[in-house]
C-alpha cells in the first residue's frame, strides 16, 4: 500500500513554532519532488514549499518565506516543514504531496496525505 502521512500539527501560540513531517510508505520519496500545501476555512488551496528529489532546490510562498524551512531526510523517507514565527493567517490544514519534480506538484494524481491541521491562535 502507498501511503502518505503528515504529522505535527496542533494548536499554537501567534509568534510559536511548529514542525510538520510527511513520511511515506510503500515506496521511497528518494525520486520525488515533495510540496506542502494548506488550505483554510472557505479559502482555495494555496503552495506553500517545495523541495527537488534531491534536496538541492527548495521554494517558498512569499508568505511564509523567512519563517519556513523545508528540508528533506531521504534515509527516513521523511520530509519536514519547520514553521516559525507562525501567525493567526496561517491556520489551515498543511497536506504534503508527491509529484516528479516541483513544476507538477499539487496534481490530483499526486500522491497526498490526509493532512494536519495547524491552528495559531491566542
Amino acid at each position: 500500500q502507498v501511503q502518505i502521512v503528515e504529522s505535527g500539527g496542533g494548536l499554537v501560540q501567534p509568534g510559536g513554532s511548529l514542525r510538520l513531517s510527511c513520511v511515506a510508505s510503500g515506496f521511497t520519496l528518494d525520486y520525488y519532488a515533495i510540496g506542502w500545501f494548506r488550505q483554510a476555512p472557505g479559502k482555495e488551496r494555496e503552495g506553500v514549499a517545495c523541495i527537488s528529489s534531491s534536496g538541492g532546490t527548495t521554494y517558498y510562498a512569499d508568505s511564509v518565506k523567512g519563517r519556513f524551512t523545508i528540508s528533506r531526510d531521504n534515509a527516513k523517507n521523511t520530509v519536514y516543514l519547520q514553521m516559525n514565527s507562525l501567525k493567526p493567517e496561517d491556520t489551515a490544514v498543511y497536506y504534503c504531496a508527491a509529484a516528479p519534480n516541483c513544476r507538477r506538484v499539487g496534481s490530483p494524481g499526486d500522491y497526498w496525505g490526509q493532512g494536519t491541521q495547524v491552528t495559531v491562535s491566542s
